[in-house]
């Protein structure tokens, strides 16, 4: 017989729920990614990316255990990360990295919080998540832009969305990746 989580879903069907959350932040992964090789790209674009994967993550987080709050304040950090990009869409480079570098530490910090109080089978995807978005921002940081590797593969684009597009796609297919591990791990201890 299943257990009940705080509100009221069995473990079946909170498994369930969190791949769907997995697989669609994945997918938002894919759409970043897929943003350079398009001609006019907003910065409303990239902030509607982080918004939807922010609420999807926190979604996601309210259904998790031991985790919860971490996980809901790594979306909801997501999520303000999209508002400022909506709110203020700069497209110089400098004045838009910083809230950039600022999402992804403060999420990494969270994250790395939360491999505390995660389960082993679940440790190490929170690990790999909290690790990916502090080297994207030490990288954002030291000036190694993934730009480079998106101009000599998609030829010239407009450097700040295609760095951001980079970003956003790593972090989200790790953080999509960890939500599938999750949803793994629920349905086992459903069985």
């Amino acid at each position: 017989m299943a257990t009940h989580a705080n509100n009221g879903w069995s473990e079946l069907t909170r498994a369930r729920a969190l791949r769907v959350a997995g697989v669609v932040i994945v997918l938002l992964g894919a759409a970043a990614a897929l943003l350079p090789a398009g001609k006019t790209i907003s910065s409303d674009m990239l902030g509607g990316l982080l918004i939807a994967a922010g609420l999807i993550e926190t979604v996601a987080g309210s259904l998790r255990r031991g985790t919860r709050r971490f996980v809901m304040a790594a979306g909801v950090v997501t999520a303000l990360a999209g508002v400022l990009f909506v709110m203020n869409p700069e497209t110089h480079f400098f004045p838009r990295v910083w809230p950039i570098i600022g999402w992804l530490l403060i999420r990494s910090l969270i994250l790395a919080a939360a491999t505390v109080e995660t389960g082993p089978s679940v440790r190490l995807w929170t690990a790999f998540s909290a690790g990916m978005d502090f080297l994207l921002a030490v990288l954002l940081i030291a000036g190694l832009s993934i730009s480079t590797l998106v101009i000599a593969v998609f030829g010239p684009t407009r450097e700040l969305i295609a760095t951001f597009a980079w970003v956003l796609a790593a972090s989200f297919a790790v953080n999509g990746l960890m939500l599938l591990q999750v949803a793994h791990c629920a349905e086992d201890s459903a069985d």
